[in-house]
This record gives C-alpha cells, sequence and structure tokens, in this order.
C-alpha cells in the first residue's frame, strides 16, 4: 500500500508570528480600513468640489464665534477645543486599555468615564456649531434685495463682499419690512424688535449702516451639503464610539472581563475611538485649516 505524504508549509519561522492576531481584533482593523475607504471618498469629493470653485468661504470668517464671547472674532478658537477634547479623550482611552492589560478594573472603569465624558463633550460642542450655523442671521444680496440667512444646506452666506453701494442702495428699497429689522437689529440693540417693527420702512433704512453690514453675495451651496454631511458623518461615528464606550463600562462594572481573564475588548473599543480621532485630524485639516 502506497503511503501519501503531506508536506505543510511554515508560513513563519522567526520571533512572534504576525498572523497569529485575535480574531476580533482582526475584524476591528477590517471594518477600520474599509471606514477609513468611505471618510477618504468623501473628503476626495468635498476637494474636487471646492478646487473646482473660483471662490470658496474662508474658515476664519466663518468659524469664528465662541460660547460666551458674543461678536468677539475668535477664528478657530471653538473648534480648537474641540480638537483637544477629542485628543484628550483618546488619552484617557490608552489609559483605559493599559489598565485592562494590568487587570485593573477600577483604572479601566476609570478612564472610561473620562472617554464617555469626553465624547459627550465634543458631541455637545458639535451641536452649539451646528445651531449657531444655521441660526445665524447674515446679510446676503440675493435677487435684488437683501435677504438674511443662516449657513444651511440649502444656502450659503459665505460669498464675496459686496462693494458695490448702488447694487446695495438699490437691493435696499427693494427689502422687505421684515428683513430691514433684522438687518437694523443685528447691530443696533437700543431698541427692541417690537420697537423697530412698528418703524416704517424709511426710518429703517436710514439706521441701516451698508458699511458696516459687510453684504456678501451668496456662496456655494456645496458648502453646506459636505460641511453637515461629513462632519455629522463623523459625529455619528463619535455617538457610536459613546454608545459602546458605555456598553463596555457596564461590562466592566459586572466582571464579565475579569471572569474572561483578560480585556480585549475594552483594546478593540479603543481601536475604534483612535480611529475616530484620527478621522477628526483630516477633517479639521480640510474644513477648518484649508
Amino acid at each position: 500500500m502506497a503511503t501519501t505524504t503531506v508536506h505543510q508549509t511554515k508560513w513563519w519561522s522567526g520571533g512572534k508570528s504576525p498572523f497569529n492576531m485575535e480574531y476580533g481584533k482582526l475584524m476591528m482593523w477590517y471594518f477600520l480600513m474599509s471606514d477609513a475607504f468611505t471618510f477618504g471618498a468623501f473628503l476626495i469629493s468635498y476637494g474636487s468640489i471646492r478646487f473646482s470653485q473660483n471662490f470658496w468661504p474662508d474658515p476664519n470668517v466663518v468659524f469664528n464665534a465662541f460660547p460666551g464671547a458674543g461678536h468677539a472674532n475668535l477664528p478657530l478658537a471653538f473648534v480648537s477645543v474641540m480638537t483637544f477634547i477629542l485628543i484628550i479623550s483618546s488619552v484617557t482611552m490608552v489609559l483605559a486599555v493599559h489598565a485592562g492589560h494590568k487587570g485593573d478594573k477600577q483604572g479601566v472603569m476609570k478612564w472610561m468615564v473620562w472617554t464617555i465624558i469626553g465624547g459627550l463633550a465634543f458631541l455637545g460642542c458639535q451641536a452649539w456649531e451646528w445651531h449657531h450655523l444655521i441660526t445665524g442671521e447674515h446679510a446676503v444680496l440675493a435677487n435684488g434685495q437683501i435677504e438674511m440667512i443662516g449657513q444651511t444646506m440649502g444656502g450659503n452666506p459665505w460669498g464675496n463682499i459686496v462693494h458695490d453701494n448702488a447694487a446695495l442702495t438699490a437691493a435696499l428699497n427693494n427689502t422687505s419690512h421684515e428683513t430691514l429689522v433684522q438687518l437694523v437689529h443685528s447691530h443696533d440693540h437700543s431698541h427692541t424688535a417690537t420697537e423697530l417693527a412698528a418703524m416704517t420702512d424709511v426710518q429703517l433704512r436710514g439706521m441701516v449702516d451698508l458699511a458696516e453690514m459687510h453684504i456678501r453675495e451668496k456662496g456655494p451651496i456645496a458648502f453646506g451639503g459636505y460641511f453637515f454631511g461629513i462632519t455629522g458623518f463623523h459625529g455619528f461615528h463619535v455617538f457610536s464610539g459613546v454608545v459602546i464606550n458605555i456598553i463596555m463600562l457596564i461590562m466592566t462594572q459586572k466582571d464579565v472581563f475579569k471572569n474572561r481573564g483578560h480585556y480585549l475588548m475594552i483594546e478593540k473599543a479603543g481601536l475604534y475611538w483612535h480611529f475616530v480621532d484620527l478621522v477628526w485630524v483630516f477633517v479639521f485639516l480640510c474644513f477648518y485649516l484649508i
């Protein structure tokens, strides 16, 4: 009887094999790689549209507000705080993973709580920024009249400044009474909105300082779609990460990982959280710096 010899190929013969990775961690890397392609496609699309335009909003003008600072011009100050919060939350996640490697349940819980707080703080900051942009009132010259609009998916108030005084004067004469009240009230707080509404259009026009208003044309409509779409998609990832971290915290508190003898799930959650932080660096670069 003939015997068949089976030859097995030995793929690795030195040190610790790089192929010896826990299944769940490998699948997390696959997911993060596919998600990176998605974000990459969004940002490449954004870059293609942006650099095909003759004009694009200046981030120093768009993102110059800060909570509680009134009308102070603080370019990129608030988004810098948001970025700092997210980076610190990544540090606390590293400390949670490190505590897990040592089997320190209390350390894992402490640093996971701080990571969750950081994620919630970032989401709160993003919610304020969106609300400020959407509900903001900015004067624009459109359709032969002056309108007050915010930054939405369908409107962009960050176009070129209009320097044609004749065109502005003509547009002011065509502007509705409600918009005139908004224009005056935006820079003159000595009168209430009710008092201004009771005035005539002629009185209101005389109170509008066109030079101080810095009235602009409407900007590229694509800006709003890309900004809210991509930052919203990232915000959804942050929200998902917070939910995952809360679940990990509960499982840690119930000794699920202690009974297993390892805290690998904390490390997998950490991979996702670090990915979210890394993606924000590219979003921050594309929308707020360039």
